[in-house]
């Protein structure tokens, strides 16, 4: 007789008709027995790949989620979807499957599951873009599941100094300009990922993981255990036993993902100063959720939130450290604190988000996390802007700049590698508007990073002279005065794609615009006359994607 919480596994492994089926799962000795059949069965989804540190160590996490599932009267079947390294790829025509992989990540775990029809599901995940996919995939499914963060890496040491892979982008450019030695930089490379784990700063991988743990949807606690610490085993291991309460109790997505939980979950983006693409991805688990959120109320939760986490790429501190202050805990206690968190929603715990938060520890005399009363600055980290340049919105991170207004001439480049190319040769002159347009979700297609275009910016000398506007999108690890998301994208027929070089173009943090110094008549002329280019994959994967994907400032979603 089966368990009662089989509530869709049954289908697959019970009753005569499915004797075909269990003969599959019963197979040799590396199947299951029948009495594993007789448990709820738990997919255990990985995104493991062996490239680059972020997810290598997923696979001994998988195996410690599966012991705790076991250990709660589970029977776990782990299987493995994709990913693509930021890090790797930046500056490449490879980075363009990036943004592209997260409805990858999506569909396949989707697919899995609705395929063997789960009773639960651990999603691990760790590089950027795996985090939201995993999560997006869980609400799709609204079964009892719940999202673990691989952790981050911890930082090298360079020259006496603390290092992360922001350090090592930012050096090209240091090195291009002869600041730094190639002897220097190759050593700095050998220093600037000692281990496993994402990328240590409050990156994307890193604002997504804080972002989903004040959403409710992972343990609280769990995000900020770094890769290597000797407590992520225990929190793999919890977490297998976590989803199998969540069956017995029939938790679900639904329950803990709402319009007040993705408002937390905002605010924990603005507060520790993250990434803009926490608004590309919040964007979208709310389309997957079918709640309303536009980029707007970025705006306004940023507006009340104080930045109150001093975290890199614009502060002092990388993820381990603000682990050892009390980790996200911490930070979601300060939410509290300041009247700032939605504390009633439910987590997956069964605990509501308020008291998770009240329990949070905080290591005395940290410096990581700010006191309400003294706030690094009184709003958050990141501001969306509009104008006659971006009439759909684009968002600009101000945690890591402190200018506010940028006037100067435009410098325009129709692809990443153009502009590469024209800072290493010294092309591009302080007051100048670097913009760079057909790298949107549809026009790159994919929405590349410009990490590798902005570390170069600040690596020359330029980050506070410089500023950068595009339809592509920016890493986390990005710091000085960077506009991404513009919307309409060129490739669409956004004003951007009527942009001239010597235009000029005015950022207004304070009034929360950008626009280009044109009259109306000359701006619509020139669009008038644009044609769109030829897609640049015509087969495939980014072709599919680049027909089906939406605008930036609905999430760059495909469903």
């Amino acid at each position: 007789m089966s368990s009662k919480l089989k509530r869709y596994s049954y289908v697959i492994t019970d009753g005569p008709d499915r004797a075909a089926a269990r003969a599959m799962l019963m197979f040799g000795d590396g199947g299951l027995s029948p009495e594993d059949l007789d448990k709820p069965i738990i997919g255990v989804a990985n995104t493991w790949i062996e490239i680059g540190p972020c997810n290598f160590h997923l696979r001994r996490l998988a195996a410690k989620v599966k012991e705790g599932i076991r250990a709660a009267g589970g029977t776990p079947l782990e299987f493995n979807t994709v990913s693509i390294s930021d890090g790797i790829t930046m500056g490449s025509e490879g980075m363009k499957a990036s943004l592209v992989s997260r409805e990858i990540v999506a569909d396949s775990i989707e697919l899995v599951t609705r395929g063997n029809m789960f009773d639960g599901v651990v999603a691990l995940s760790a590089c950027d873009k795996t985090v939201p996919g995993t999560v997006m995939a869980l609400v799709r499914l609204d079964i009892p599941s719940l999202a673990i963060y691989g952790g981050s890496i911890m930082p090298g040491r360079f020259q006496g100094q603390d290092v992360t892979i922001q350090d090592v982008f930012e050096a090209v450019g240091k090195h291009a300009n002869g600041t730094i030695t190639v002897e220097e930089l190759d050593d700095l490379v050998s220093k600037g990922c000692p281990g496993p784990g994402a990328c240590g700063g409050q990156f994307t991988a890193n604002t997504m993981a804080t972002a989903i743990e004040v959403l409710g949807i992972a343990p609280m606690g769990s995000g900020s255990v770094p890769a290597v610490h000797p407590d992520k085993d225990r929190v793999a291991f919890e977490a297998g036993k976590l989803v199998m309460d969540m069956v017995e109790h029939d938790r679900r997505p639904s329950q803990i993902i709402t319009r007040q939980s993705i408002e937390n979950a905002v605010a924990s983006i603005a507060t520790t100063g993250g990434s803009t693409n926490g608004v590309l991805h919040m964007l979208a688990i709310a389309n997957e959720a079918g709640i309303p959120f536009e980029i707007e109320d970025f705006h306004q939760i940023n507006a009340r939130t104080p930045t109150l986490v001093d975290l890199k790429p614009g502060g002092r501190f990388v993820a381990a450290d603000l682990h050892q202050a009390g980790g996200i805990p911490l930070v979601t206690q300060r939410l509290l604190e300041a009247g700032l968190l939605h504390a009633d929603e439910l987590t997956v715990t069964g605990d509501t988000i308020g008291e998770e938060a009240s329990r949070a520890p905080e290591t005395e005399g940290q410096e990581v996390v700010y006191p309400i009363s003294d706030p690094i600055k009184p709003t958050g980290g990141l501001v969306i802007l509009r104008g006659n340049l971006a009439p759909d919105g684009c968002v600009i991170k101000v945690a890591a700049s402190k200018r506010t207004v940028h006037r100067g001439p435009a410098r325009v480049f129709e692809r990443e590698e153009d502009t590469f190319a024209a800072i290493k040769g010294g092309k591009i002159n302080p007051g100048d508007v670097v913009a760079i347009r057909y790298e949107g979700p549809a026009g790159g297609p994919g929405m590349r990073e410009m990490l590798g275009i902005t570390a170069a910016i600040v690596g020359a000398g330029l980050g506070e002279s410089v500023a950068l506007l595009t339809d592509g999108r920016f890493s986390g690890a990005t710091r000085g005065f960077m506009v991404g998301h513009v919307a309409p994208e060129a490739a669409r027929g956004g004003p951007i794609a009527a942009l001239q070089d010597d235009d000029i173009v005015v950022i207004d943090v304070a009034n929360r615009r950008i626009d280009v110094e044109l009259s109306e008549d000359e701006l619509r002329t020139r669009l008038d006359a644009w044609t769109a280019p030829e897609p640049r994959y015509t087969r495939g994967v980014f072709a599919k994607y680049a027909k089906s994907v939406s605008s930036a400032s609905e999430g760059a979603v495909t469903g």
